[in-house]
């Protein structure tokens, strides 16, 4: 099922939005520390974790106040994450200076990345489900306004400032749909898509 997430797009200012595709069955990779310090720094060696991917900490002893409070952990539980070096994440929202020390144990748990190689993606935005197209951003020349970055597991939406400035419809409902090199077509995000008129042009 398509995750829903409303967009906002500021007429007259570049549009960038960075989605990354993630998919059962989670990834458990065991910790081995955790700093007392702002932001946490999370130790699991070889973890896999790419910057900006979302983890939530299982199962620590000793730093309880880091764990997810719920199993599976709920969206909220969730932190992004910087990939410091192939063993060390930092989470920039975390402060755990104050936490109780780790001992020992516990997982970085995740969602399996979904490898885009070989994938197309589309989105079209229409002024209700069935109605008039209004934009059409694709992963194909000449359009080119979805990259898909295999190695990072991004998908990234780009309206440029110029084509945000042209835009007359005010709210409109999209899809976003992936296509396999298989042609297997999932819609992975949908929404509702709001204009914010500019002030300054």
């Amino acid at each position: 099922m398509a995750a829903k997430q409303n967009l906002i797009i500021r007429q007259g200012e570049t549009f960038l939005r960075i989605i990354r595709w993630e998919t059962p069955p989670f990834i458990y990779k065991p910790i081995t520390a955790i700093t007392q310090a702002g932001p946490a720094v999370v130790t699991a060696v070889g973890h896999g974790l790419k910057t900006g991917w979302r983890a939530a900490v299982v199962s620590a002893g000793g730093m309880t106040e880091i764990n997810a409070g719920h199993s599976p952990p709920r969206e909220h539980e969730y932190k992004q994450g910087t990939a410091l070096s192939a063993d060390d994440v930092a989470f920039n929202t975390v402060n755990s200076s104050e936490y109780t020390a780790y001992t020992a144990g516990g997982y970085l748990q995740f969602y399996t990345p979904v490898d885009l190689t070989g994938y197309s993606a589309r989105m079209t935005i229409k002024n209700k489900i069935g109605g008039t197209e209004l934009m059409l951003l694709t992963s194909s020349a000449p359009d080119n306004r979805i990259a898909l970055d295999a190695t990072n597991y991004t998908i990234t939406l780009t309206i440029s400032a110029a084509d945000t400035t042209a835009i007359t419809w005010k709210v409109g409902v999209y899809d976003l749909e992936m296509e396999s090199g298989a042609g297997v077509v999932t819609t992975i995000f949908s929404g509702v898509i709001t204009v914010a008129r500019e002030v300054t042009t």
